[in-house]
């Protein structure tokens, strides 16, 4: 599973007609939980509530919240933290807990400091102007009850995204894939696919509004399974790629047990479906990965890359990498640091172990590694992944690659950023592009992070 930098995204929409009153929504954690906060958007303004910018002028406010990692939780904590004074100057604000962190914690919630009004999973939000409405007459208002089938496939959400360009459609949800240190089963329940018939519906707007990519998510999309296999998650791919050439198609997150080669295919047969595999693999050590319970071996690992390589030659590929995990002894961290070198990747995301309640690993396992073991390997990591990406971006000196225009450059005005089909983000000159126009650039320079260029006809 992808976890972005945590950051809020505080984004408003336009007025409603009738207000009920306004309510404040910041969002942390991962892609999933962004496409849920639009769904959360939808169904309050269509009970007539209004979105708004500011938390002093709200009635209502909503963290929809990220338990993957110990700091996510602790941002979050901190953050209601900040609220508590405004909630005492304010007796009628109520404040709510959505996502993960409320189905995890939901008891912790409402016996503390009565801050928290409302706790409301991730398959409640339907609930939601009900449960409102229960907390106005003071109760404490709470629905976690995870579910086998909701998918929310009749709502269609309130895009929060800034620039218009690129949005995300959620074809699953959940995950059957019991990995020992995860906790988003427990938190977001059993896998059930969408019906691929709204997801293309879904999409179909997207273009007809303008859009010019789309991430299709789930916990594990190569598991996608619509009616027994109907449509499986190739399938669907193909489906979404030919629903507009001008669309960019991308998705997130593969699993390495269960990518196929069907997928693979389909993605070198489609132009605009985005040469780009997010691949966790966590650890390069076989005795950790069985630890781990996540159904594969290093060596099943390296030739899904190897599978990727050849039928995708111009494929770029990132992972996860967990650092001190349960019992990892040095030469397991070691076989981590030779697998990176022999795949290469061309980013990654990597995090120091930290325990999660309820998992295998807190009921089972002993978290043995002393921290600044952890920090020292996760170091060790960070410094050879920053020199993989380098010799990466350098093998694209040279290269045009057809940029999709995201915004204006945070270090110039002058200067507008995107990204390629192979999702690495290139600055340029501004010209006379514009957000939303795909630019054709020749790269000239290079970070470890970042591509630049000058647009080409």
């Amino acid at each position: 599973m992808i976890v972005n930098n945590i950051s809020p995204r505080n984004i408003s929409t336009g007025p409603m007609q009738i207000a009920k009153g306004k309510f404040y929504l910041e969002t942390y954690g991962c892609q999933m939980n962004v496409a849920d906060s639009e769904l959360v958007v939808s169904i309050l303004q269509d009970s007539g509530f209004m979105l708004t910018t500011d938390y002093k002028d709200a009635d209502a406010i909503f963290i929809n919240t990220c338990s993957i990692r110990e700091n996510a939780e602790l941002r979050v904590k901190g953050r209601l933290d900040n609220f508590r004074h405004l909630k005492k100057k304010t007796p009628h604000l109520i404040v709510g807990i959505l996502g993960c962190m409320a189905e995890r914690l939901k008891d912790q919630w409402l016996d503390e400091d009565k801050l928290v009004d409302m706790v409301v999973g991730p398959d409640a939000y339907r609930e939601l102007p009900d449960l409102i409405k229960l907390a106005n007459t003071g109760e404490k208002a709470i629905n976690v009850i995870l579910s086998r089938d909701e998918t929310y496939s009749d709502i269609s959400p309130v895009r929060l995204d800034k620039n218009g360009v690129t949005s995300f459609v959620s074809i699953m949800r959940g995950c059957d894939n019991m990995c020992a240190y995860c906790v988003v089963p427990f938190t977001r329940g059993r896998e059930r696919s969408r019906n691929y018939k709204t997801i293309i519906s879904e999409v179909e707007d997207l273009v007809v509004k303008g859009y010019k990519e789309v991430t299709l998510l789930g916990q594990n999309v190569d598991k996608y399974n619509w009616n027994d296999g109907e449509v499986n998650f190739a399938h669907l791919l193909e489906i979404v790629a030919k629903v507009s050439p001008e669309l960019r198609v991308r998705f997130s997150t593969s699993y390495p047990q269960d990518i196929t080669d069907e997928v693979l295919e389909i993605m070198a047969k489609y132009h605009n479906i985005c040469k780009y595999i997010h691949l966790p693999v966590q650890s390069g050590s076989n005795k950790i990965l069985e630890l781990m319970k996540r159904g594969y071996t290093r060596e099943h690992y390296m030739q899904r890359v190897e599978s990727i390589r050849r039928i995708i030659p111009d494929c770029a590929i990132s992972t996860d990498i967990i650092a001190g995990f349960c019992s990892e002894t040095e030469q397991d961290h070691k076989d981590t640091l030779s697998l990176m070198k022999w795949a290469k990747f061309d980013y990654a995301y990597m995090f120091q172990y930290s325990e999660r309640p309820n998992t295998l690993a807190q009921r089972k396992y002993q978290d043995d590694v002393p921290d600044e073991v952890k920090t020292h390997r996760l170091t060790q990591i960070i410094e050879l992944q920053n020199h993989l990406s380098l010799e990466s971006n350098k093998l694209d000196l040279g290269k045009v690659f057809e940029v999709l225009v995201e915004g204006v450059s945070k270090k110039s005005g002058e200067k507008l950023f995107g990204r390629n089909s192979q999702n690495k983000v290139v600055v340029f000159p501004k010209e006379h592009y514009k957000i939303g126009d795909y630019a054709n650039v020749l790269v000239k320079e290079c970070t470890s992070a970042t591509l630049k260029g000058v647009p080409v006809l």
